[in-house]
């Protein structure tokens, strides 16, 4: 107990002890720390302050280069944007110049096709004309110029792809050329003529007697006598009622009008079923038919009259001709025209061509050998 107080007593004392000495610390401690704060405040202040210009300094780099970074970028828009209207502009080109070039193909193509169709026509056209003068006239030299002229289209074409139509082309050239010419226009035309003269014929029985003049007779110069002036007229009276003929010949025929005109008819006919005939080269029948018409013109009309002997001349002749000659056909190169035309460079066979007509089986001009004959045409006859 005595201790704890003895110490609580000292503890006063030393304080007051201290004290002074604390009193006189105080004020360079406190002037101590102030310093040191007003240097922190300062230095700190002064830091802040560096750090605000850093700071600034860095926010308006940035801000430049933010303004280059826009500026650029906005120029690489506007750049972007002009070269994508310059890649619209040249894809607009392009597309222009892709359908112009598709356009001009499409007209080359075009132009090819028509110049070869149009040559196709002008072929087909040549083939149906030389078929036609073979199979309706017979014409066989003008059926050669127009397959000469065809095969000169193609071969001025230079096309490898009609060399097939021109190698039949120029066989059928040769095969008629082989062939022994007949002047089939030649004897068309004077059966022709024969068929206009038939109405002009005349008749046996229409023949006048032929009244041969008076043969002048010597009369010496005297005196005129009246008895024989009348008796030298009389005898000429006489001479011309009087007609000598031969007996060994049929009397002609007596023919009403009705049974004249249609013999005239009939020989008509007969002739143009021979030319008909000639121009399907049926020597055989056109024989038989010219010699048909020449034994009615012998037995119906004046053998003595000129029209007639040139008429009957003309028919031996034509029946001597030889017009049987079987003309080859243009059938093979016209379906493969028509295959070339029909198939427009794809390979598109056509059907088989029909056969012509006057063929075999066929109603043809042969059928007018069955027709009437003299005496029996409209029913009635030359008897």
């Amino acid at each position: 107990m005595e201790k704890d107080a003895l110490t609580s007593s000292d503890k006063p004392d030393r304080l007051k002890a201290v004290w002074p000495v604390l009193q006189r610390l105080a004020l360079p401690v406190a002037m101590l720390a102030l310093g040191l704060l007003a240097w922190q405040w300062f230095d700190a202040r002064s830091r802040m302050v560096d750090l605000q210009q850093e700071v600034a300094r860095r926010l308006t780099s940035g801000d430049s280069v933010a303004g280059e970074a826009r500026a650029a970028a906005k120029q690489t828009q506007e750049g972007l944007a002009a070269l994508q209207a310059k890649v619209g502009a040249l894809e607009a080109k392009l597309a222009e110049s892709q359908s112009q070039q598709m356009a001009l193909d499409a007209m080359v193509q075009e132009l090819t096709l028509n110049r070869e169709a149009r040559l196709l026509s002008e072929i087909e056209q040549a083939l149906n004309t030389a078929a036609q003068q073979l199979q309706l006239a017979g014409n066989v030299e003008a059926a050669l110029i127009a397959l000469q002229e065809a095969e000169g289209r193609l071969a001025a074409a230079g096309r490898a792809r009609f060399l097939p139509l021109r190698k039949l082309i120029s066989r059928d050239i040769e095969r008629l050329k082989a062939l022994p010419l007949a002047d089939v226009p030649g004897i068309s035309l004077r059966i022709e003529g024969i068929v206009g003269a038939v109405d002009t014929l005349p008749l046996a029985f229409e023949a006048k007697p032929r009244i041969e003049p008076a043969k002048a007779s010597f009369v010496p110069v005297a005196a005129p006598n009246n008895w024989e002036k009348l008796l030298r007229e009389l005898w000429a009276e006489l001479r011309g009622l009087i007609r000598v003929e031969r007996m060994d010949r049929p009397n002609p025929e007596l023919l009403s009008p009705t049974h004249a005109f249609f013999l005239r008819e009939n020989l008509k006919l007969r002739l143009v079923n021979a030319r008909l005939l000639l121009l399907q080269r049926d020597g055989k029948t056109f024989r038989q038919e010219v010699k048909q018409a020449q034994a009615w013109i012998e037995q119906y009309f004046d053998l003595r009259a000129k029209p007639v002997q040139a008429a009957l001349s003309t028919l031996r002749q034509l029946a001597a001709a030889d017009v049987g000659l079987v003309l080859p056909t243009l059938e093979e190169s016209l379906t493969t025209l028509r295959n070339y035309k029909v198939a427009g460079g794809k390979d598109t066979p056509l059907p088989a061509s029909r056969p012509r007509a006057g063929s075999d089986g066929s109603p043809s001009a042969r059928g007018a050998t069955s027709g009437p004959v003299p005496g029996r045409a409209g029913g009635s006859g030359a008897d």
